[in-house]
């Protein structure tokens, strides 16, 4: 009896060893997307604040589309 307790007990923490392992994995790549993304957007905030950054005069609004 207590052979057979000692054998789930195992089981079970070998189970919650490789479920905390994947866990982490998982965790790791997500905050990999997570810089990832950061990084995008603040290449994209720098794209469209460095136009009107640089002269701040020019105004979207009075431009021109481009199809005209």
């Amino acid at each position: 009896m207590n052979e057979d307790r000692l054998t789930d007990i195992e089981t079970k923490m070998a189970f919650q060893e490789n479920t905390i392992k994947d866990l982490s994995d998982t965790v790791y790549d997500q905050q990999k997307q997570i810089d990832a993304l950061k990084e995008t957007l603040k290449r994209l905030i720098d794209q469209i604040m460095g136009p009107s950054i640089m002269s701040p005069g020019r105004n979207l609004k009075d431009e021109r589309p481009p199809h005209y």
